[in-house]
C-alpha cells in the first residue's frame, strides 16, 4: 500500500519537492490542494504538472475513507463509522453547535485502556492510526461540510483510543490541523483528551500550544479510579494529579476534568466533595458527563436531580463546573458504540 499524503507536513512535502528536483514551492501548492480545495486525487491538481501528478499518484495515495455507515441524529450530529484499508473500522463524530461545527476524531482502532465504562475498549487496542488516518476524518468531514458552506471549527481528540499511546501520529495530525495555509484550525478551539499517561502529559506541557488538555478523571481517589480505569494502576491518581499541576504551571492554561457519572458508583455528594477538595486552587474546569448506557456493562445513569446535586456541591466548593450537553443521543453517539455493533454483526 502506498504511502497517505495526509500523513506528511508542508515541510516534509517542500523536501520530498527538493529531493525530487521540483521547486520547493510545489510542496506549498500540493498542501492546499490537499487542505483548501480538499480535492481526492492528484489528477485534479490542474496547476501542478502532468508529470508530477503521476509521480506523485505513483508514491503516495490520498487516503479516501470508506463510510460504512453514517447516522444523523434529530440535534444534527452526524456519526460515521469508516472502514480501513485492512478491514477495521473507525467512528467520527461531527457535533453541531450554536458557535460552529465540531468534530470528534479517533486515534486508535480500539482501545487498551479499559475504562469500564466505556465500549471503545470492547475488543481491545487491534493498531495505532497514522497521521494521515486521523487528517483523513477531518478532511472527509470538511467535504460533507462544504456541500453547505459550512467549516468544521474546532477538533476534539476523544473518539476511540488514548491519543497519548500514539503520542507522534497525534502531534503530526495537531500541527498539519492549525497550519495556517491549511485547514487553520485556531489551537484554542482544540482539545486532546487524555486518560493519564503521565509521561506524554510532561512531554505535552513542553510542546509550547495553546491546544487545550483535558483529563479523563472519573474518580476523586485511587482507589476508585483503578476499578473504573485501570490504567490508574499503571499510573497512580497521585502521579496523574501531579502532571496536570505541572502543566497547569507550564503552559499557564485551565486543565479540564471529565468526569463520567455513573449510578451509585461515583455519583454521590461525598465523591463531589472529595472531589472539591482534590482541585482546590487548581486552574481548571469540570465537566460533567452523564454515563451513556453500554448493554456490554452494568451501569446505569445517574438520576437528573442527582447530577445538579453533584454540580451544586463542586460549586460550593469553588470549582468550575458545567453538565455536558447530550447530542446524539438518538444514534449511539457515543465512544465505540456504533463500531461495536458493526464488530458484532461483522463476527455474526
Amino acid at each position: 500500500m502506498k504511502p497517505c499524503i495526509y500523513d506528511y507536513t508542508l515541510e516534509q512535502l517542500q523536501e520530498w519537492m527538493k529531493e525530487n528536483g521540483e521547486p520547493v514551492f510545489r510542496g506549498g501548492q500540493l498542501f492546499d490542494w490537499l487542505y483548501v480545495k480538499r480535492v481526492k486525487s492528484f489528477e485534479d491538481m490542474s496547476n501542478l504538472p502532468k508529470s508530477l501528478r503521476e509521480k506523485l499518484d505513483e508514491h503516495y495515495s490520498i487516503l479516501t475513507l470508506n463510510e460504512i455507515t453514517r447516522f444523523e441524529s434529530k440535534d444534527g450530529t452526524v456519526k460515521f463509522l469508516f472502514g480501513l484499508h485492512d478491514s477495521h473500522a473507525i467512528e467520527t463524530v461531527i457535533m453541531r453547535h450554536n458557535y460552529g461545527n465540531s468534530i470528534c476524531v479517533t486515534t486508535q482502532v480500539g482501545c487498551r485502556i479499559g475504562c469500564t465504562f466505556c465500549a471503545s475498549t470492547l475488543g481491545g487496542l487491534k493498531r495505532n492510526l497514522t497521521a494521515g488516518e486521523i487528517v483523513a476524518q477531518v478532511v472527509t468531514a470538511q467535504q460533507m461540510l462544504d456541500a453547505t458552506g459550512e467549516r468544521v471549527s474546532s477538533i476534539v481528540i476523544m473518539g476511540s483510543g488514548e491519543p497519548f499511546e500514539n503520542y507522534d501520529a497525534t502531534m503530526t495530525f495537531l500541527r498539519l490541523m492549525i497550519h495556517e495555509k491549511g485547514l487553520n484550525i485556531g489551537q484554542r478551539h482544540i482539545t486532546v483528551s487524555t486518560s493519564g499517561i503521565v509521561p506524554s502529559m510532561y512531554k505535552f506541557a513542553d510542546e509550547n500550544t495553546q491546544i487545550n488538555l483535558a483529563l479523563s478523571i472519573h474518580a476523586p481517589n485511587d482507589a476508585l479510579r483503578s476499578k473504573l480505569m485501570p490504567v490508574n494502576r499503571r499510573f497512580p491518581f497521585e502521579d496523574v494529579m501531579a502532571a496536570c499541576r505541572h502543566y497547569i504551571a507550564k503552559t499557564g492554561r485551565r486543565i479540564t476534568f471529565e468526569y463520567a457519572l455513573i449510578g451509585g458508583v461515583n455519583d454521590r455528594p461525598e465523591h463531589a466533595q472529595e472531589l472539591a477538595e482534590v482541585l482546590q486552587g487548581m486552574l481548571c474546569h469540570v465537566n460533567l458527563i452523564p454515563v451513556n448506557h453500554v448493554p456490554e456493562r452494568n451501569y446505569v445513569r445517574t438520576p437528573r436531580e442527582d447530577i445538579f446535586e453533584f454540580q451544586r456541591v463542586l460549586e460550593r466548593g469553588k470549582i468550575s463546573v458545567t453538565i455536558r450537553r447530550e447530542q446524539g443521543h438518538d444514534i449511539a453517539a457515543a465512544c465505540g458504540q456504533l463500531r461495536a455493533k458493526h464488530m458484532e454483526s461483522t463476527a455474526r
